[in-house]
């Protein structure tokens, strides 16, 4: 499989961490995004700064954040 068909078929292929987290805190807001994925950087003095810098950090709550976007938006 080419790079460029593995791309066609990733629903994040585009898309950077902030708009993610971005589009998912205007739909949510912070409480309702802490709720469904339990991470400090959404419950405790949430901004999108603090939390770009935790998921860029930790790959696992980043996989939570994109399987949420794609079961959200996709």
């Amino acid at each position: 499989m080419s790079v460029s068909t593995h791309q066609q078929n990733n629903p994040l292929h585009g898309l950077t961490l902030e708009r993610i987290v971005t589009e998912l805190e205007a739909r949510y807001g912070w409480d309702e995004l802490g709720s469904l994925i339990n991470i400090r950087c959404f419950t405790s003095d949430p901004s999108i700064k603090s939390s770009l810098k935790f998921l860029r950090k930790t790959p696992w709550a980043r996989e939570k954040v994109e399987q949420l976007y794609i079961k959200t938006f996709g």
